[in-house]
């Protein structure tokens, strides 16, 4: 498993505890909004592996979004939600590498 598939399950997952309404809006207003730029920086690292990797990219685009527009109340969570769920189904694929190295 690459390291760009593992952060993808922990960003899915970060995203998942940002999505809960009560638990994740005390956690970003809590931390003035910290949380949001964290995570913004953690997708971009992510894309960036994702890239190198050759794995699908749509999660962590969409998580680069939502750190952007997740200080809006209910649309911040529910994109988080969407954001979880989209780096969850990329991290469940194999990277593209890993096809042609079986398929070789």
């Amino acid at each position: 498993m690459s390291v760009s598939r593992i952060l993808k399950w922990i960003t899915g997952g970060l995203e998942a505890v940002l999505g809960i309404p009560v638990i994740g809006a005390t956690i970003i207003i809590g931390f003035s909004w910290l949380p949001l730029v964290f995570m913004l920086a953690f997708h971009i690292v992510t894309l960036v592996l994702t890239k190198k990797d050759g794995g699908a990219s749509t999660g962590s685009i969409l998580g680069i979004i939502t750190s952007c527009i997740g200080w809006i109340p209910f649309a911040g969570m529910i994109m988080h939600i969407l954001s979880a769920i989209f780096l969850m189904i990329d991290a469940a694929k194999p990277d593209d590498k890993t096809i042609k190295n079986v398929v070789a």
